[in-house]
Order: C-alpha cells, then sequence, then structure tokens
C-alpha cells in the first residue's frame, strides 16, 4: 500500500517569515488529506528574520514539525541534503519555504512511488511566469539534456526520492544546480523516474532567490564541474555504477529478469 510509504518533507527556507508558516500548515493539510504519514524537516538557512522563532513556535505544538538551524547561509543544495541526512522516512521530497509550490497538488501523484524511485514534476501552468524566465528555464533545460544524454522536462521543481537510493551519493552543489545534479547522477545510474504535471502558485512575498547573479554564477561553477566530472574524468558515467541499491523499485525489477544488472 502506498500509504505505507512514509514522507520527509525537506522545506529550505530563508528569510521566509511572511510565507514559512502557511508553507508548513498547507504541507500539514496534505499529509493529512492523503493519509500520509510524514514530518517536515524546516531547515533555516541562515535567515536573519524571525523564520527561525516561527518555526519553533510551532514546533512547540506540533510534532510532526523538527528545525534544522543554521547559523549562516549554506545554500538550497546544502540545506536539502542536510534534511535528507536526518531524516527518517522512506520518501523525501523538497517542497519550498515560500509556499510557491501547492503540496496537495504535488501529492496527487504520490501513489507512483509504487512503481518508480524518483517522481519529477514538471510546471503545468507556465503561463504564471513572466517570459524571461520561461526562455531561461528552457535554455537550462535543454543544456542540461544535451550535455548529460537525459530528456528531463523540469529540474527544480518538487521531486520525491526513495531515500535509500540517496544513501552514499554525493552531492557537490550547495546552491540551485544540486537538484540537477542528483536527477543527473540517478538518471544515468539507471533509476525509474515518473514526470508528473505540476502547478505553481503565485508566490506571496519576497522575490525569488534563484535568478539573481550570484545564483547563475554558482548554477554555472556547479555545471561546469558535473561536466567535468561525467565527460572528462569520466567518474560519473553509467558504466561507473555497477548495482544499484537493493531497496529500490529499479533493483526489484531488474533482480527479476527484466534486465541483467552489470
Amino acid at each position: 500500500m502506498i500509504n505505507d510509504l512514509s514522507l520527509s518533507i525537506i522545506m529550505p527556507a530563508l528569510n521566509e517569515e511572511k510565507n514559512i508558516k502557511e508553507a508548513i500548515f498547507s504541507s500539514i493539510s496534505a499529509l493529512k488529506k492523503n493519509n500520509i504519514t510524514g514530518e517536515i524537516i524546516v531547515v533555516n538557512d541562515g535567515s536573519s528574520d524571525s523564520t527561525r522563532q516561527i518555526v519553533e513556535d510551532i514546533g512547540k505544538e506540533n510534532p510532526l514539525i523538527r528545525l534544522i538551524n543554521h547559523d549562516t547561509p549554506k545554500g538550497i543544495g546544502y540545506s536539502f541534503f542536510d534534511g535528507v541526512k536526518n531524516s527518517k522516512n522512506d520518501v523525501v521530497v523538497f517542497f519550498p519555504g515560500d509556499n510557491e509550490n501547492d503540496p496537495d497538488d504535488a501529492l496527487a501523484f504520490y501513489v507512483l512511488m509504487e512503481k518508480v524511485d524518483i517522481i519529477i514534476p514538471f510546471i503545468h501552468n507556465v503561463e504564471i511566469r513572466d517570459r524571461i524566465r520561461r526562455v531561461i528555464s528552457s535554455l537550462y533545460r535543454f543544456i542540461i539534456n544535451l550535455s548529460f544524454g537525459t530528456n528531463i522536462n523540469y529540474t527544480n521543481g518538487t521531486v520525491f526520492y526513495r531515500r535509500s537510493i540517496l544513501e552514499g551519493l554525493e552531492l557537490k552543489s550547495e546552491g540551485f544546480f544540486y537538484q540537477a545534479e542528483l536527477l543527473v547522477k540517478l538518471i544515468r545510474k539507471g533509476y525509474m523516474f515518473a514526470e508528473i504535471p505540476n502547478f505553481l502558485s503565485v508566490r506571496r512575498d519576497g522575490k525569488s532567490k534563484a535568478t539573481t547573479f550570484n545564483s547563475f554564477i554558482c548554477v554555472m561553477k556547479n555545471y561546469l564541474r558535473l561536466f567535468f566530472d561525467i565527460h572528462i574524468r569520466r567518474i560519473e558515467t553509467v558504466k561507473g555504477y555497477k548495482t544499484l541499491y537493493p531497496d529500490s523499485i529499479t533493483f526489484r525489477k531488474y533482480s527479476n529478469g527484466r534486465k541483467k544488472i552489470v
């Protein structure tokens, strides 16, 4: 039964005092509505506002909430993986602290975790973003797919992973490129995934940190490093992976004779 798969929601937050409360409670509501056993790990990434205090206050009243605190900002990738390392459940997912994604919508296809190891969302209502942002996203997607032999519609959404397949995986990207790095490595490794439509909401307060100049420089550096590792050093090639994690859906299907693991 899919409801037997417990879920850890990793929620990085940097200066989200006006959004974090709603993000937490909408996630709690979605877990209850979909009858999923879960926890919410909020990673306060060095916020200078009252984000930490708000989360602490909510946590006192709700045992589902756990807080990880960074004294200084470490980056969204670092924060996500820090949450993963401290998670306890079968599946992990990134939900943003700005409440841009509707948790209930994200969980609509959770049942697919019975069949795959990764669920990758893509934005269905793309018109919610301005034309420049859409062009940048399209170009980014084209470069990633061309560079690494993948065919993914979107890499920065609320991706669900079986936690076990992330064990032992080294994440080098501490910023917004982290999701692309994880997906490239896991898909090239052979793990099965499904892509599903996802709707974005309008951010209620503040601006996204994903499109700043510093974020762009960080993404470029991490892209070049991953490209170098895969195509020059060849340490992340398909042939370099000899087994899949035995607890994964993909491994079970391969072991049943559908495909031989080398």
